[in-house]
């Protein structure tokens, strides 16, 4: 979508046609977003053990997350697709909700924020190589630095174009790790509804995502 198809869509009363797909996402986000905070653990639960996929999950999570708000922020500074904004602003907005959640359940538990040990060990992975910690890659989907530099100095059709690109394979690593939640017979019910939640929601956003990579306009050149 060029911004002369989005002119004409406004002088035709289109923009909420054109709009429609970003916004219907955003409306399954937020839906699953406030089936999540509904959710409490009961008084007396167990609080999850240091070694814990609930523990290890929410502290690793948390990092992922913030590294999709500041890729959000970069494209809605310098982006040109309404669109891709749009969806950025609810990723943004999101995903810093969700990582406030766990950060409150791990101080709620008695756990620090960072262990200071292998990221990715609640799921049984090897350690990042020497060459992914060097570029800032420590869990699955996340950029590394000279991406994220790369977005940081992009703007208008290439900034959307990476945002997009990047943000599908960190969704993708996301939900690889929330699925691992899902099938953790342990896991408190809050973080389960969290992590299905994040494999529903981020599914539907890698599918808009990759369907503005092949509008012209939004994404491609």
């Amino acid at each position: 979508m060029t911004g002369e198809d989005l002119a004409r869509g406004v002088a035709r009363g289109r923009l909420t046609e054109l709009l429609l797909p970003v916004a219907a996402v955003a409306l399954l986000v937020a839906a699953l977003l406030l089936t999540t905070l509904s959710g409490r653990a009961p008084a007396g639960a167990p609080v999850p053990a240091e070694d814990s996929v609930a523990v290890g999950f929410s502290r690793d999570m948390a990092v992922h997350h913030q590294q999709a708000v500041e890729m959000s922020l970069a494209v809605l500074r310098a982006g040109a697709s309404p669109q891709v904004r749009t969806l950025a602003y609810d990723i943004a907005n999101t995903q810093a909700t969700q990582r406030g959640m766990m950060l409150g359940w791990l101080q709620s538990w008695g756990r620090t924020a960072t262990s200071g040990g292998q990221a990715m060990r609640w799921m049984n992975m090897p350690a990042p190589s020497a060459a992914d910690r060097r570029a800032g890659v420590l869990m699955p989907g996340m950029a590394d630095r000279a991406d994220m530099a790369r977005l940081s100095a992009a703007h208008g059709r290439q900034a959307d174009q990476l945002y997009l690109r990047l943000m599908i394979d960190h969704h993708r690593g996301g939900v690889h790790m929330a699925e691992a939640v899902t099938a953790d017979g342990d896991t408190p019910q809050p973080v389960l509804r969290l992590a299905q939640g994040m494999v529903r929601g981020q599914r539907a956003e890698i599918a808009l995502m990759e369907s503005l990579l092949t509008e012209p306009g939004d994404g491609n050149p």
